[in-house]
């Protein structure tokens, strides 16, 4: 069985690089620690993720559905501050969330970057493996 040791970075892909690493870096917030032709490298906390550019459309969910997303973990105060900042950003928080029960519990906030992306962002109290 391979075991792997964790998640190095994972791929969001977008139509306009500029557009998004600025979207990414100043109104999220993100650190920028590389970039080539095709590929923003991204920090969050210990981790990392990548803006691709790709060629075919960037179009994971209809409307607001939210079931393909990336998921990044933020502390109670940061949440409360996604969900007051980013639509005074003109980012709007679309869906909010209070998971008591499941897989990942804990109050979960969700936006659209530039492409429709959906971005959650999470005030995780329990995951699995942390009872």
């Amino acid at each position: 069985m391979l075991k792997t040791e964790g998640v190095l970075h994972f791929t969001i892909p977008v139509k306009d690089l500029d557009r998004s690493e600025k979207f990414y870096t100043e109104m999220l917030g993100f650190e920028k620690v590389g970039r080539t032709a095709h590929i923003v490298f991204l920090r969050a906390g210990n981790d990392f993720f990548n803006l691709t550019y790709s060629d075919n459309p960037v179009a994971p969910n209809v409307g607001d559905k939210h079931e393909i997303h990336s998921a990044f973990r933020v502390s109670p105060q940061t949440y409360d501050d996604v969900v007051k900042t980013l639509p005074a950003k003109g980012i709007a928080v679309f869906k909010q969330e209070q998971r008591d029960a499941g897989v990942f519990v804990g109050r979960s906030a969700y936006i659209h970057d530039p492409d429709r992306n959906v971005i959650e962002f999470i005030d995780l109290k329990r995951a699995p493996g942390t009872d």
